[in-house]
């Protein structure tokens, strides 16, 4: 007889939206690299100068494709190259949106201190993703 130890309820709420963000950043990753290199949506990088491309170091790959840097892809998203960067973000992004539920299961039960570290985590990673630090600003 196998008895699991019960899952406190803030685990299991992070644990269901961090799975919901991961399955929606794989399809979105699957879906738009099928979408590039089938052709089906235009690029910014045709798949087939991909390979005199990547021998370069990341610098020259970004100068000789004219490829935008930091947060600059968004307005390039329609393009299928760049629309994989968003599964890439929803990836990256999903233990935000994790974190910022378990903010109300927190503070309904009086946990303060955890939910101000969930949302001082969130405020840290946003900080990160900004580019500000790097003096990117954005």
């Amino acid at each position: 007889m196998d008895v699991k130890p019960a899952q406190p309820p803030e685990q299991q709420r992070y644990a269901r939206v961090l799975d919901a963000g991961a399955r929606i950043g794989l399809v979105v990753l699957v879906l738009s690299f099928a979408a590039y290199v089938s052709g089906l949506m235009d690029s910014h990088v045709p798949p087939e100068r991909l390979p005199e491309l990547w021998v370069h170091p990341v610098g020259r790959f970004l100068e000789l494709t004219q490829s935008p840097v930091g947060w600059g892809w968004l307005a390039r998203i329609h393009l299928g190259d760049m629309a994989g960067l968003a599964g890439i973000a929803v990836l990256a992004g999903c233990s935000v949106v994790a974190l910022l539920a378990l903010v109300p299961v927190y503070w309904k039960r009086g946990d303060r201190t955890y939910a101000a570290i969930c949302v001082a985590e969130v405020l840290v990673v946003a900080l990160a993703a900004s580019g500000w630090l790097a003096g990117g600003h954005g």
